[in-house]
């Protein structure tokens, strides 16, 4: 079991071309999701990959929004043994809704399908995208800004 001793409760061990290069050529990946009761794996994108989610243990709710301009969120709790698509691309996340521990197995379309984590890459830039920017995109006041993006 990952270590999901950590602010979202949520430990992702993948198994890319990266970890294992003998999935070079293959097209294909997985990771495993190991969640803590109420846990998360936060919104994110696979720039590159379809992920296929099967849960092994626990309930989850699952969900990913469409593409603007509908941006219409899709949402589902999953039970041990179901299994749900998240389009290449699109932001999706999980959580842990039931009351012990959870895991999921992620199958990925690609030997290096990326992570974009959405919080990560637009509160926690190197550098920062500025918080005028931000203020203005999220229509909030530049001081909540600068305190999210001092978390990352």
């Amino acid at each position: 079991m990952g270590n999901t001793s950590n602010a979202v409760g949520s430990a992702v061990t993948p198994v890319t071309v990266a970890e294992l290069p003998g999935l070079n050529t293959l097209g294909i990946s997985m990771a495993r999701i190991d969640f803590a009761p109420q846990g998360i794996n936060p919104p994110h994108t696979h720039p590159r990959a379809t992920e296929l989610l099967t849960i092994m243990e626990g309930r989850i709710l699952v969900g990913f929004v469409t593409s603007n301009p509908e941006n219409r969120l899709i949402t589902k709790v999953l039970q041990k043994g179901d299994v749900f698509v998240f389009p290449e691309g699109l932001i999706h996340f999980q959580k842990n809704v039931g009351n012990g521990y959870a895991v999921a197995i992620a199958a990925l379309s690609s030997q290096n399908p990326g992570v974009i984590t959405i919080a990560n890459a637009v509160f926690g830039s190197n550098p920062d995208i500025t918080a005028d920017i931000l203020a203005k995109a999220f229509q909030v006041d530049v001081n909540v800004v600068y305190q999210i993006q001092s978390k990352f």
